[in-house]
């Protein structure tokens, strides 16, 4: 099962001719998801091709750079013929504001929006196999950020200790795989924990917008897959990060050894490293050891499954 992510926007406030304000796109198998959408992201989709097929868009806070590219997505959509609901997940308190910015200039949707509010710590959305889940950050407003985090998946079929006991090859192999107790002709039993290993976590990604470098960001993203960080400024520009409510890419990179994940991206990237920003990485990866991002806008990776072998 894929699980792409394609950062639409990794620019911080302002825009610049390289980086659009915040946008990451993520497509689960099919599931178009999107975390918030800054000015520019419809072109952004057209641009990297991810297309407009948004099932979901996720809201971490009410800041332009995170959401004033919604009213033109809408009216994009409906121009496209669109007819299924579109959901907006958002903070608690922040679903009036969103409405009238879908309605912005007396806009009037061709297809349902609807605008769910979802607290920190509960789930947004449970699919299939997998949640998004909110959780607190540490911004100037009411904000958050979102975890998606799939089902474990079946442990793997041992083929060969499954015939080693008399299973014939055939539909037994999916009951026993299933979780069934299947019954030889002899009358020999044959229980799933024989022939079927422990079960194998799925994916996690983490995506924190804007925030300082805060507690349950680590606990949420333990052992994480993937994390989407905060990296606005470098090392040099913490005090400035402190009196924005944002993080260094040094600060991004500890919350990623903290929590152990296997790869960390940064975001969020000030328009004061419009021509360099490559300090903010090097900051980061002097704090984590581990795979260290600094994507372009229009950066598309694959998140692998925790077991994957090369």
């Amino acid at each position: 099962m894929s699980l792409r992510v394609t950062f639409l926007g990794t620019g911080g406030a302002v825009p610049t001719t390289e980086r659009a304000p915040s946008a990451l796109f993520v497509n689960r198998e099919g599931d178009h998801l999107l975390f918030d959408c800054g000015e520019g992201t419809q072109r952004g989709m057209m641009r990297f091709g991810t297309g407009f097929g948004v099932d979901r868009i996720f809201v971490s806070h009410l800041h332009g750079d995170h959401v004033l590219g919604i009213p033109g997505l809408v009216q994009t959509l409906g121009f496209t013929d669109r007819t299924e609901p579109l959901t907006i997940h958002c903070p608690p308190g922040t679903s009036e504001d969103l409405d009238a910015l879908v309605h912005a200039a007396g806009h009037q949707p061709r297809f349902p929006v609807r605008i769910e509010e979802v607290a920190p710590g509960a789930v947004a959305y449970e699919a299939d196999a997998y949640t998004v889940s909110a959780f607190e950050t540490a911004h100037r407003t009411r904000s958050q950020g979102y975890v998606l985090a799939e089902d474990d998946r079946k442990g793997r079929f041992d083929r060969p200790r499954a015939e080693e006991l008399g299973v014939p090859v055939g539909p037994a192999f999916g009951r026993l795989h299933a979780g069934e107790t299947v019954e030889l002709e002899d009358g020999t039993v044959v229980e799933p924990e024989q022939v079927v290993g422990p079960p194998r976590p799925g994916r996690t990604l983490v995506y924190t917008a804007d925030t300082r470098p805060v507690d349950e960001t680590v606990a949420v993203a333990e052992g994480a897959d993937l994390l989407v960080h905060d990296a606005t400024f470098a090392d040099d520009m913490a005090g400035r990060a402190r009196e924005t409510a944002h993080s260094t890419g040094r600060e991004a990179g500890t919350i990623a050894r903290r929590a152990d994940v296997a790869r960390l991206a940064l975001v969020h990237i000030s328009s004061r490293y419009a021509g360099d920003a490559s300090a903010i990485r090097q900051d980061a990866q002097e704090a984590f050891d581990g795979a260290c991002l600094l994507p372009d806008d229009g950066t598309e990776i694959r998140v692998p499954f925790p077991d994957a072998t090369a």
